[in-house]
C-alpha cells in the first residue's frame, strides 16, 4: 500500500495544466494518482488546507482532467480511512506550522508548500511528499530527509531542467535515491 502527501502540482501536471512538463512526467503523475485511488492512502490535514488548495487550482464541474477526477474521488473518500488519513497541524501564523519538520528551513520554504511538509511530519508514519516538477524542492529535500520526511520526485528530469532554467548560475542539487 502506498501512503503519501500529494503536492498540488501532481494534480496540475496530470490535468495538463503545466505545459512545460514532458509527456513522461504527465504519464507518471497520472499513474501515481490512479495508483493512489486504487491502492493508496492519501494523507491530508483535517483543516482542509490541502483540499482547499486543490479546489482552488482545479475544476470539478465538470472534471476535465485526471487531477480533477482524483480530487473528486478524494472529496468523496475524505472520511474513509481506507483511502484518506487526516492529521491536525497547528498554524502559528499564516502558512507557518508548529509541525513543520525543520523550523530553520521553514522561512526559506515557499509559504503555500509548507503545509505538505507539516502534514507529512505530523503523521505517525511520516509518509513521503509526492512532488511533480516544482524545482525548488530540490533545495529542500535533504533537510526534510534529515527530519524523517522523504520527497519523491515523480519527474526528476523535469525538476532538474526547471531548476537549471530558474537558477542558471547554480548547480542542480543531487536527487534523492529512489
Amino acid at each position: 500500500m502506498i501512503k503519501a502527501v500529494i503536492d498540488t502540482n501532481v494534480l496540475l501536471v496530470a490535468n495538463l495544466q503545466h505545459p512545460e512538463v514532458s509527456p513522461e512526467c504527465v504519464a507518471e503523475c497520472v499513474r501515481y494518482l490512479r495508483d493512489m485511488q486504487s491502492k493508496g492512502v492519501t494523507v491530508i490535514d483535517d483543516g482542509y488546507r490541502i483540499l482547499g488548495e486543490y479546489l482552488n487550482k482545479t475544476q470539478l464541474k465538470p472534471p476535465k482532467g485526471v487531477g480533477d477526477v482524483f480530487l473528486k474521488w478524494l472529496l468523496q473518500n475524505a472520511s474513509n480511512p481506507k483511502h484518506v488519513e487526516q492529521v491536525s497541524i497547528t498554524e502559528l501564523a499564516p502558512d507557518e506550522f508548529a509541525e513543520f519538520p525543520d523550523q530553520l528551513l521553514q522561512p526559506q520554504f515557499d509559504a503555500p508548500d509548507r503545509k505538505f511538509a507539516a502534514v507529512a511530519h505530523a503523521h505517525p508514519d511520516k509518509p513521503p511528499v509526492l512532488q511533480a516538477a516544482d524545482c525548488k524542492w530540490l533545495d529542500w529535500w535533504q533537510a526534510l530527509r534529515a527530519q524523517g520526511i522523504a520527497v519523491k520526485f515523480l519527474c526528476p528530469d523535469d525538476a532538474c531542467r526547471f531548476y537549471r532554467k530558474k537558477f542558471p548560475s547554480q548547480a542542480v542539487p543531487a536527487l534523492p535515491d529512489a
